[in-house]
Parts: structure tokens; C-alpha cells; sequence
């Protein structure tokens, strides 16, 4: 797929935009203030492969505490600030790689203009995000209700601020919990601005249904070649944010990481567990960072030829199952031991390979 071509920016040591691999980001829920939960938080994303995580500041004691946060972890910070341009200031002075602001919502200009010079200054990139459900009143009152349109009049509205304080250090967000709404924002403003896009799709649910409807608007404008930096946005733990984003990214062959686990749906041929198998193997492979294929097939219908495609798999027989590694059938497993093998087996692949 075609990517994009935009302008790269830098948050932190993280390279966006450009040719720099798509990033996946997330935010904590702690109270940013609760430094120590707020940094265990963090480093549990960065386990899970968050490369971006982004924290809430919404008063002074969360502000204060962006320098002590920033200093115990690894990962780039952004601070989510809105209305309080003192905020900004203060969390720039504690270190932070990137604010996430609204310029339009923090005030006169003069506070804006204080704001940038000091990103600028410190070579912090800023983030616009536009949000269809905190659009100014003038634009809704003009459009209605959340449009394309409407979504696109804010960010560039926003936009010009900066850059009419010279600044282009931007990365911009167009978020909605419509699907068809995200998109075709996104695609709007892909055809008038060449700054990086932050994409996800806001407020998407639970960790069910939202990573559900996360994977289908951030893969179709991912497939359009849309997106530098991506969120999935669920109510819940934000690891599953990490896990889904990066599931997404998998699927369409754009980055990889950890274990990819092929497995049938199961039907009436099934002659041995597959699910709980497959389930257990996937539990065991969940901290893992290196890539690896593993193909748990129930029958001889797919199995086979599921199997010889992936680093390793199991196409099942009655209770047990054919053992291919590397494409090439080795010997039947029985089920009991099925789990233990295929664990010994990707140990076997890994070693080789860091060899």
C-alpha cells in the first residue's frame, strides 16, 4: 500500500511521518499527579509495546508531577492539556516531547504565542486534536452538527495559529467515535495538509466492541495509506489498547511483533481441542517481542496447508496432531503434548535465529 507523504517530526527519540514506522501510542488513566502509579502504568504499556504514551493534565499538581514522570521512563511523554496555558508551560519545563493542545481553547493569543515559543524553543512538536465532540461553537452552529467539513474548518483553523507564529512542528487528530465520520475526515484533510496524522477512532467502547470498531476504521485508512501515529481508544485497561494496536498493524502486514497466532474457527471435523490449545499457546507467547507464525488448525481440510506457511504448526488429526516446522511436517504430536512441543519448538527457532 501507498503511504502518505508528510512531513517528519520528531517526539522524543521517535521519528513520525515520513518513512518512520507507524508508531502506537496510548494514555494512562491514573491521576497523572500519583506519580508512582502513573509511571507503573507507563512502563507496563512499554512491555506491551507502547512507543508513545500520553498523559492527562488537567491542573497544576498533574503538571508539576510531568517532570518526575518524564524522568523514570524510557518512552516518550505527551502532555494532554486544554484551556490552561500555564499547563503547557509548566509541563515544557518538565520535560515533556510533545503537548497535545487545541491553540483556539487556551486562550488570547499573547498565551498562545508564550506557549509556542517556548515549544519551539525546546524543539517540542505540538498536536492538534480535533474532536467531534468538543467542536467550537461557531463551527457547529455553522455546520450543524459534526461534519467532515466541520472537523476539518477546526483543525485548519487551529493550523494557521501556528503557523502563522512560523511554527510547523504539527501533528494533527481528527477523532470521532463514528467510523465513517473518522474516515472521511481523515481523507479530507489528507488532500490539503502534508503534516503527520495521529489516527484513531475516540471514545470506540469497551475492549470488545471497541477494538472491533478500531480495527476497521484504523484499517481502512491504514490500507489508504493514512496514519503515522495510532491509538485504539477502549474503556479499560490501556495495555489492551497497546495490544490492539498492534494486532491491527499485524493484519495488514505494516509492522511486526510478538506472535501471530493462525487458528480455525472450529466446525464439526474438529478430532481434538484446538481452542484450548490454541488459547494456552497464545497465553504463553503474550510477552514475547520477536515475530513469530504459529498455526494451530483443526483438521486436515486447511490445516496443512495453514501449517507449511507459518514458522510452526499443528494441523489436527484424531486426538493429535501433524507438527510442521519451517514448512516441513516432522512427526505427529500427541494432543497432551502438543502445547509443551510447539513452546519447545518456537524456543528452538528463536535461539537459531539470534545465533
Amino acid at each position: 500500500m501507498a503511504r502518505r507523504k508528510t512531513k517528519e517530526i520528531r517526539i522524543g527519540n521517535v521519528r513520525v511521518g515520513g518513512d518512520a514506522p507507524i508508531s502506537v501510542q496510548s494514555m494512562t488513566c491514573t491521576e497523572t499527579a500519583d506519580v508512582n502509579a502513573t509511571v507503573g502504568q507507563i512502563k507496563a504499556l512499554e512491555a506491551a509495546g507502547c512507543e508513545i504514551a500520553r498523559v492527562a493534565v488537567p491542573d497544576m499538581d498533574a503538571a508539576n508531577a510531568v517532570a518526575e514522570i518524564k524522568r523514570s521512563i524510557s518512552i516518550p511523554l505527551v502532555a494532554d492539556i486544554h484551556f490552561d496555558w500555564r499547563l503547557a508551560l509548566v509541563s515544557l519545563d518538565g520535560g515533556v516531547d510533545c503537548l497535545r493542545i487545541n491553540p483556539g481553547n487556551i486562550g488570547d493569543i499573547r498565551r498562545i504565542r508564550e506557549v509556542v515559543k517556548a515549544a519551539k524553543e525546546r524543539s517540542v512538536p505540538i498536536r492538534i486534536g480535533v474532536n467531534a465532540g468538543s467542536l467550537e461553537k461557531d463551527i457547529l452552529a455553522e455546520h450543524g452538527h459534526p461534519t467532515p467539513a466541520a472537523l476539518v474548518q477546526s483543525a485548519m483553523r487551529h493550523i494557521s495559529i501556528l503557523e502563522d507564529m512560523d511554527f510547523t512542528e504539527i501533528k494533527i487528530s481528527l477523532k470521532a467515535s463514528s467510523v465513517p465520520l473518522t474516515v472521511k475526515s481523515y481523507r479530507l484533510l489528507a488532500q490539503m495538509v502534508d503534516y503527520p496524522f495521529h489516527i484513531g477512532i475516540t471514545e470506540a467502547g469497551t475492549v470488545f466492541a471497541g477494538s472491533i470498531k478500531s480495527a476497521v476504521g484504523l484499517g481502512v485508512l491504514l490500507s489508504e495509506g493514512i496514519g503515522d501515529t495510532m491509538r485504539v481508544s477502549l474503556t479499560g485497561d490501556p495495555v489492551d489498547e497497546v495490544r490492539a494496536g498492534w494486532e491491527i498493524l499485524k493484519a495488514l502486514d505494516i509492522r511486526k511483533r510478538g506472535a501471530t497466532i493462525v487458528s480455525c474457527p472450529t466446525c464439526g471435523r474438529l478430532k481434538f481441542n484446538s481452542v484450548k490449545i490454541a488459547e494456552e499457546i497464545e497465553k504463553r507467547l503474550s510477552g514475547l517481542t520477536d515475530s513469530i507464525k504459529v498455526a494451530i488448525m483443526g483438521c486436515v481440510v486447511n490445516g496443512p496447508g495453514e501449517a507449511v506457511e507459518a514458522d510452526i504448526g499443528i494441523a489436527g488429526g484424531d486426538r493429535s496432531g501433524m507438527l510442521y516446522i519451517k514448512g516441513k511436517a516432522v512427526g505427529k504430536v500427541k494432543e497432551s503434548e502438543i502445547v509443551d512441543r510447539v513452546m519447545e519448538e518456537i524456543g528452538k527457532i528463536l535461539e537459531e535465529r539470534r545465533s
